[in-house]
């Protein structure tokens, strides 16, 4: 049975054919900050707020930022959690996912298994997701120990891809990594689009207008970004990411 989190997810994809997500990194900001951000990104349009980094934050801290976020704005909150200690239980739902291509397997069903008695102790909705780290992987690959996809082997993104929604995994996530030079490329996205039903998501260095729209021309269902709200003018980049978005479905 489908959440209410979920409904809400799939019912906006279907409405607008793509949408954004803000990603924000408990361990990079204020509390006041994150009321910012917050109020920024439902301002330009994006549909729900994820909270996680790839290195370990404070559990007060984060149970703080998510606290603060419902406070400020009516989003759905959504947990990108590295590991157990990225659980709140302030939040409306957890991306439940499995790193489909670490090498470790706490990565792939070993933080689940501790996780999952906080998820339901807290009714925290879960999503299913299939995670799957591709090209330079950043951060989020060294930190789980993931073997990285390179962007010109398709055929295993599509397999890796395939294999997590056949496991039943609900949402597959292309993730270029944080701050990396180049995001997913088109052709990758696009190939992987063609042979799963499951929603797309795409994140990991994609900054500008030019790139959400490229991303979502070639089939990506979710945007999302991070390193946005760092900069000085984020508010205006985020509204025209969402705009582009919008604008191309």
């Amino acid at each position: 049975m489908l959440g209410q989190i979920e409904k809400y997810l799939l019912e906006k994809i279907a409405a607008e054919k793509a949408i954004h997500m803000t990603l924000i990194d408990p361990e990079k900001i204020t509390l006041a900050q994150a009321a910012i951000i917050a109020e920024n990104s439902k301002n330009s349009g994006t549909t729900a707020i994820m909270i996680g980094g790839s290195t370990f934050s404070s559990q007060e801290h984060l149970d703080a930022v998510v606290h603060t976020i419902k406070e400020t704005v009516d989003l759905p909150t959504i947990l990108f959690p590295n590991n157990v200690s990225g659980i709140s239980k302030h939040s409306d739902a957890i991306w439940f996912m499995s790193l489909l291509n670490s090498s470790d397997p706490y990565f792939l069903i070993g933080a689940q298994i501790q996780g999952a008695p906080l998820i339901k102790k807290f009714n925290i909705e879960p999503l299913p997701m299939g995670y799957i780290i591709v090209g330079q992987g950043g951060t989020a690959g060294v930190v789980g120990k993931a073997i990285t996809i390179p962007y010109d082997k398709p055929d295993l993104v599509i397999a890796h891809a395939l294999a997590g929604q056949y496991l039943g995994m609900r949402f597959i996530y292309l993730e270029g990594g944080s701050g990396v030079v180049n995001p997913v490329p088109p052709e990758m996205i696009s190939a992987v689009k063609k042979h799963i039903d499951a929603p797309l998501i795409v994140g990991g260095g994609i900054r500008t207008r030019e790139q959400a729209v490229t991303a979502v021309q070639a089939g990506a269902d979710v945007i999302v970004t991070g390193n946005l709200i760092e900069v000085a003018d984020s508010k205006r980049r985020i509204a025209e990411v969402v705009e582009g978005i919008k604008q191309k479905n």
